[in-house]
Formats: C-alpha cells, sequence, structure tokens
C-alpha cells in the first residue's frame, strides 16, 4: 500500500511542476516572447493545456473574475500541497 502511496505522490509532484510550466508558457505567450504558431512551442501548449484544463477549468468557474488575473492554477498548487500533507501526515504513517 506504501508503493501506491509512493506512486500517487510522485505523480501529485510532477502534476505541480506541469502546472508551474503551463502558467510560465502562458506567461511566454501572453508577453510575445514565444509564437504559438511555432510548431514546436504549440505541441507543448497543447500537451500542458491537455494536462492542465481539466482541473483548472472548475475551479475557474468557483472564483469570481479578477479582471485579466487567473490565480486557478495557484488554487490548484494550494489544493495539491495539502493533500500531499494529509498522505504524509495521516496516512501514510497508518499504512503498513
Amino acid at each position: 500500500m506504501r508503493a501506491l502511496l509512493d506512486v500517487f505522490l510522485i505523480v501529485l509532484q510532477l502534476y505541480w511542476w506541469v502546472i508551474i510550466a503551463a502558467a510560465i508558457l502562458s506567461w511566454l505567450v501572453a508577453f510575445n516572447v514565444v509564437n504559438r504558431y511555432n510548431d514546436v512551442v504549440r505541441s507543448i501548449w497543447n500537451f500542458v493545456t491537455a494536462l492542465t484544463e481539466p482541473l483548472l477549468r472548475p475551479i475557474r468557474g468557483l472564483i469570481p473574475n479578477l479582471g485579466g488575473i487567473d490565480i486557478s492554477p495557484l488554487i490548484l498548487l494550494l489544493l495539491i500541497y495539502f493533500l500531499q500533507q494529509v498522505i504524509y501526515m495521516y496516512i501514510y504513517p497508518n499504512v503498513f
């Protein structure tokens, strides 16, 4: 059971980095540092968007409109951190 928890924690950590990469890529596209018409950038954009949008979309529906600021990645990162801490402190020590 601990092996499954370890795999789940690794997946959460990888997803954490995918969310950060998506936020940085969206900033680079917004400030015209990278061009979304480039094939490599477009494929990375589609990959990162496909991974993050299913969880970010419901969060965006719940939070109020803050103008041009999107804090849904920050909320999702906090939720992932909370879930990791719950697993480390309460679930992991009680599993043999």
